[in-house]
């Protein structure tokens, strides 16, 4: 928020508050459903006030510019999306959950119209600046919280040692949005390739149940094989 922005609220009467803030909700409210509706391209100040039934001027008075506006939006839609799915993101045991967790949310977030968000977002950041730290901070989100499974569910597997969660939290989330995107032009594609993440939690689950020697010995081909990459 700019500095003229947070000048103007400081000066609001408490009284008005509560209605200052149902509008700011109006307005992110409204940013997200033209982006979906509309695309970057048409996310104008007029076409996000009507969508979120409120005077134009409101937009430059609570966030200062369109692109402010778009980038508040951005960080509203991701924390509402993690906040809904985060306990059940917690409660994942395993790999192979946490891929049949990931095919259950491409499913609703693509009914729900995030996915077509989440690509207007990315290809408006290349041409807004102001876009890019909120979308990257959006998905930082998701990966948080990957990433926190990932430190869960790995530890005690063979894997724990050779793996990076944060780099692997990152492989998955940027997968994910290019399986998000990667449907809308080849269906067919995007489910082979959502089968063969599926068939690798399988093969993942298969060295879970391995016995303690089965175990220590993948253990050691793995280090040999790191040993030899170093």
């Amino acid at each position: 928020m700019s500095g003229d922005v947070r000048d103007r609220k400081a000066k609001e009467p408490k009284g008005q508050d509560a209605r200052s803030q149902e509008t700011r909700e109006k307005l992110l409210e409204g940013a997200l459903r033209t982006l979906v509706e509309q695309g970057i391209t048409k996310a104008s100040a007029r076409a996000i006030a009507t969508t979120a039934g409120v005077n134009q001027a409101l937009v430059f008075y609570h966030f200062g510019s369109v692109d402010e506006l778009l980038a508040a939006a951005c960080r509203h839609g991701a924390e509402q999306r993690v906040a809904r799915h985060r306990e059940r993101l917690r409660s994942v045991g395993s790999l192979t959950e946490l891929l049949a967790f990931g095919r259950e949310l491409h499913e609703e977030e693509r009914a729900a119209g995030h996915v077509a968000f989440l690509g207007q977002l990315l290809a408006g950041a290349q041409a807004h600046p102001r876009l890019v730290p909120a979308t990257a901070a959006g998905l930082d989100l998701w990966i948080a919280e990957i990433e926190q499974v990932l430190v869960r569910v790995l530890a005690g597997t063979p894997l724990a040692e050779f793996t990076d969660p944060a780099g692997l939290a990152r492989a998955v989330g940027a997968s994910f949005v290019g399986l998000e995107l990667y449907e809308g032009v080849d269906p067919a594609g995007a489910e082979a390739a959502f089968a063969a993440l599926e068939q690798l939690g399988a093969l993942m689950a298969a060295v879970e149940e391995l016995n303690p020697v089965a175990r220590k010995a993948v253990t050691y081909t793995l280090r040999r094989q790191s040993n030899r990459r170093n």
